[in-house]
């Protein structure tokens, strides 16, 4: 049978519960019995020690160092007293033989024709007297007993003539006791039904977003992202549905990305390789005239480089998942660097009449850092703004160091980039020109791998915008990262010979 997390949990708990209230009423029942048995004998004794100053009074002298206790006045006191403590009251002589026995308490008669035990009286007579027992045959059942002794005194003599016994039958206390074991066990049993309903109510409510969450687990491995768990609750519970359907977003976010990823794939291998196949056959079966052979060759080629370039960046994606490789840090100047990326784009520059702005004064800046992986940051940054800048239009860089930080900041001019979308161009396979008019050979990567660069630096990028007037991305990176960043793994290689492998 299957050991569901509510039954585990509602046994335990019960079981808590129950050992609780056993320990609860153990320790109740132990207490008031010990209670009850030490104040009932110090009624006793202070019962005996009245009758025992009530019996010296009532003494009279029937020679020397002999007295006589009135039988008759003290026989009606011990009765009162008896029946008020609901105990067996008697007295004896110095010898042990019963003078007056009152019978207030439950249980059989004592045999007065028996003397007290010699051993019980030298006990009594020269202090006092407590036990529980038979009193050596003289109740048939088990008593709590106690003694006193009778003591006159004479011209300051101290004269013992006898001793007080008071005894309460122990079948009495048995009874009082199992009636407070059932009163415990009423309230034991009212309890834990209620405790039990309660649990039970709770465990429920604790387990069922649970068993949601596992439904919706189930849904997404058949491939179902559009199930949520409700969330009625502020606690860790509520907190832990809160997180999972996070989760269930970012996993519909990722399937939509890998999706639209392997749509975008196949559209740039279908493009190219359909290309290739076509020229090669028409050079092949004569189609193509021998004297544009390496024209269409030299299509092919680009065609061949651009099949490269898809690769390339597949592999860079994968070593960021699986941080395959390591951080370089070295000493360089990052305005060279800047220099050296921009002078890549000169001919598209010249092309589309872009001017060039904030670089006429710039000085050398050093960091350290990875020179590759930097340059790489910076090749994107400005292949992105050429790509996307109007005829006529301007590319300002600025390169500043404050605060023990260094910022670059590339602004250009042009379409520029909506608001909505500037929160997503970091993002993987995100790609701002649906259309593919100004983007054919990019596939959205470029960005996020800028940011996760700049990020792996201990630094960090954002972007700005106003539609038809500028978009600009600003990073910075700390001069020197910390000692730690240099052992983290290495997200993107570089190829010095294939900078446009590196462009969105």
């Amino acid at each position: 049978m299957k050991k569901t997390l509510f039954k585990k949990y509602l046994r335990i708990t019960t079981a808590v519960i129950l050992a609780s209230f056993l320990v609860v009423s153990v320790t109740i029942l132990l207490f008031v019995t010990d209670y009850w048995k030490h104040e009932k004998r110090d009624i006793l004794f202070r019962s005996a020690t009245n009758v025992a100053t009530l019996a010296k009074s009532y003494a009279t002298e029937a020679g020397k160092n002999v007295y006589v206790i009135n039988a008759n006045t003290m026989g009606a006191f011990t009765m009162t007293f008896a029946q008020n403590i609901e105990s067996d009251i008697f007295i004896t002589d110095t010898s042990g033989k019963t003078i007056i026995a009152s019978y207030g308490g439950q249980g059989g008669v004592v045999d007065v024709s028996k003397p007290v035990d010699a051993k019980i009286m030298r006990q009594v007579l020269q202090d006092h007297y407590s036990a529980e027992g038979t009193m050596n045959g003289r109740y048939q059942n088990n008593y709590y007993i106690v003694g006193v002794p009778i003591i006159k005194n004479e011209n300051g003599e101290r004269i013992t003539i006898g001793a007080v016994f008071a005894a309460y039958n122990t079948e009495t206390f048995t009874a009082f006791r199992w009636s407070i074991v059932q009163m415990l066990c009423y309230a034991l049993l009212a309890a834990f039904a209620v405790s039990f309903a309660v649990v039970w109510l709770f465990t429920y409510r604790l387990v069922q977003p649970l068993r949601k969450m596992a439904s919706a687990a189930n849904s997404f491995g058949k491939g179902n992202f559009s199930v949520r768990v409700p969330i009625s609750r502020d606690d860790e519970i509520g907190q832990l549905a809160e997180a999972f359907n996070n989760m269930a977003d970012s996993l519909a976010s990722s399937e939509s990305a890998s999706r639209s990823f392997i749509a975008n794939v196949s559209h740039e291998l279908k493009t190219p390789m359909t290309t290739i196949a076509g020229f090669i056959d028409g050079i092949l079966d004569g189609t193509i005239p021998p004297e544009k052979e390496k024209y269409y060759l030299g299509i092919v080629s680009q065609e061949v480089k651009r099949l490269s370039r898809l690769v390339r960046t597949m592999l860079d994606l994968s070593r960021i998942d699986s941080g395959a490789l390591k951080l370089r840090p070295a000493r360089f100047d990052l305005t060279n660097t800047i220099l050296v990326a921009l002078l890549s784009f000169e001919k598209k520059i010249e092309e589309k009449q872009i001017e060039v702005q904030g670089l006429e004064n710039a000085k050398s800046i050093f960091i350290e850092g990875d020179p590759d992986m930097l340059h790489q940051v910076v090749y994107n940054l400005i292949d992105n703004a050429v790509k996307f800048t109007n005829e006529g239009g301007y590319l300002k860089i600025e390169i500043f160091q404050r605060d023990g930080r260094t910022t670059v900041s590339v602004e250009n001019s042009g379409p520029g980039i909506a608001q909505d979308e500037l929160p997503m161009v970091f993002e993987r396979f995100y790609k701002t020109d649906k259309s593919r008019s100004r983007d054919k050979n990019g596939m959205g990567l470029g960005l996020y791998i800028v940011r996760t660069i700049v990020r792996l630096h201990g630094g960090d990028i954002k972007a700005e915008s106003e539609q038809n007037q500028f978009t600009r991305f600003e990073f910075w990176v700390p001069d020197k990262p910390p000692k730690h960043m240099a052992e983290q793994s290495r997200l993107v290689e570089t190829t010095a010979d294939s900078p446009e492998e590196h462009q969105k």
